[in-house]
């Protein structure tokens, strides 16, 4: 008798054993996303992102590869150019599902016009404005305001179309010299080209911001524009826009750029949060 119990007795503990390691198990692959039916759910869908240029390496070099491996059955094709100029695609047609801009300026053109889904429009990241020059620079150059008297050629965003060339003209407008650096400018389609004219030498300062000046060795941080120079915030807000076609998987990666472990990419790439 005493056998048999001791029998019985082995046996629940075995069951029990097995359904906790399988329980635990099934949690551990729900974790991975191999049993993530919401993952299963998005298979063949495509994230059609519209991106500033400034936001070229993170996504590229971080984010993008992150968000697929998350949802390996989603692709995430990205188009970078600068805000003004993806405002306009957007408007002609441009296929895309999330819009992130470089300013709010964009943002809120294509809100006006019903293209943008403003429940989910994200004061997102902050970046900083600053002035550059080749790294092999000897220019005494030490602030914007110096520009007034430099000799060369200072390349700019275009302010008509680029953020980084609006923000640009408000910090050489706020100094005083906009309109004694005007024969000086060589106005650029993006911040990237900007920052190329400057790495290359063929421009010998710029203005871009900070974010780039980390991603390329080639040039060199000569200052910062200061708050009472640049009154207008740096923010890159985000939304998703009316005529996605991949609504679920955009949604999906609007909320993965919002989890801790993106935000801590950004950060690394030298955007702050904006809180």
């Amino acid at each position: 008798m005493k056998s048999m119990k001791k029998l019985l007795l082995a046996a629940i503990l075995v069951a029990v054993v097995v359904v906790s390691v399988g329980s635990c198990s099934a949690g551990f692959f729900d974790f991975l996303g191999s049993n993530d039916s919401s993952n299963a759910n998005l298979t063949g869908q495509e994230v059609n992102l519209a991106a500033a240029a400034s936001l070229k390496n993170v996504y590229d070099e971080k984010l993008i590869p992150m968000f697929e491996q998350k949802y390996p059955g989603v692709k995430v094709t990205p188009t970078y150019a600068s805000s003004g100029d993806l405002k306009t695609q957007i408007e002609n047609g441009l296929k895309a599902d999330v819009f992130m801009s470089a300013a709010n300026k964009q943002m809120n053109g294509l809100a006006e016009e019903g293209l943008v889904d403003n429940s989910t429009n994200l004061q997102f990241l902050e970046n900083k404005v600053v002035l550059i020059v080749p790294a092999d620079s000897n220019s005494t150059i030490l602030s914007f305001k110096d520009l007034k008297d430099a000799n060369g050629t200072i390349a700019i965003g275009d302010p008509e179309s680029v953020p980084a060339g609006q923000y640009g003209k408000e910090v050489l407008n706020s100094t005083g010299i906009w309109d004694d650096v005007q024969s000086k400018l060589s106005l650029g389609t993006s911040v990237t080209a900007v920052l190329n004219q400057v790495a290359e030498g063929s421009a010998d300062y710029g203005i871009v911001y900070s974010t780039d000046a980390k991603s390329n060795d080639g040039v060199k941080v000569v200052c910062e524009a200061s708050n009472d120079t640049l009154k207008t915030p740096v923010i890159y807000p985000v939304a998703l826009l009316k005529n996605s076609t991949d609504s679920e998987a955009a949604q999906a990666f609007m909320d993965f750029l919002q989890t801790k472990e993106a935000k801590d990419v950004f950060v690394e790439y030298g955007f702050t949060i904006h809180e």
